[in-house]
């Protein structure tokens, strides 16, 4: 009995020895790896060699904070930026809308020309039976003072025959007075007046004929003798335009 608890107790024994020997080289590096990065490690258990390997980085990344905008200064730099929008943009309309005026100006008419807008005329220097020509920018303007007998010859016309039918109230303001443009509506020549086949105006250069009311009557002329804008602003006073 005693053989055998002595061969069991050195079979142990060797069997310890042996794996102690076999876990000796690991714990030394374990131990070596340890005393290289000055650190502590359990050898009680298998750790990698490689475990300290970060420490020996080669790429630095270098520190931005010096570089980075103080903490309040982005709602600064947002102000600034709005109101130097705001103020480009409200230059940009001051100086868009002096260009467009600038350019209707330009557009519209002259001093002279505005002068001649409207013209003034004083009726009682005209007789009864008798035309006057004035100049209405840069047109000529017949003012015809009729007689009765004109007024009712122009309201016998049976229109329905006219080429460009048109009574002779439409033609009008006052019966007495009648204002038309002096231009041909053929080819825009001036007529002469107490002429032609009817009494009123007459064009010698394509025969065209207008009755005392300045409605086509014969020739090439497609419509009657045009009537501006007028007006009587008082007894014996016209002004056309």
């Amino acid at each position: 009995m005693n053989c055998v608890r002595t061969s069991a107790i050195r079979a142990a024994a060797t069997s310890r020895f042996a794996t102690a020997a076999a876990a000796a080289p690991r714990t030394a590096a374990a131990a070596s790896m340890q005393v290289r990065h000055g650190s502590s490690i359990d050898t009680s258990e298998y750790q990698s060699p490689f475990l300290g390997a970060t420490a020996y980085r080669t790429t630095k990344i270098p520190d931005f904070s010096k570089y980075r905008v103080p903490a309040g200064t982005a709602r600064k730099n947002q102000v600034f930026s709005y109101f130097m929008v705001g103020t480009m943009g409200a230059l940009s309309a001051a100086g868009a809308k002096a260009t467009v005026q600038d350019f209707l100006v330009s557009l519209s008419a002259s001093a002279d020309v505005l002068a001649m807008a409207k013209v003034e005329v004083d009726l009682s220097s005209i007789p009864e039976g008798k035309n006057v020509i004035i100049k209405w920018r840069g047109k000529p303007v017949f003012i015809r003072h009729r007689t009765p007998d004109e007024i009712m010859e122009a309201n016998k016309v049976d229109i329905s025959k006219l080429r460009d039918p048109q009574p002779d109230a439409e033609r009008v303001k006052k019966p007495e007075w009648l204002v038309m443009l002096g231009i041909c509506t053929h080819l825009g020549c001036v007529p002469i007046g107490e002429a032609g086949d009817y009494g009123g105006w007459f064009c010698p250069c394509h025969g065209s004929h207008y009755d005392i009311s300045g409605r086509i009557r014969k020739g090439p002329a497609p419509l009657n003798l045009e009537i501006p804008e007028y007006e009587f602003p008082e007894e014996g006073k016209l002004v056309i335009g």
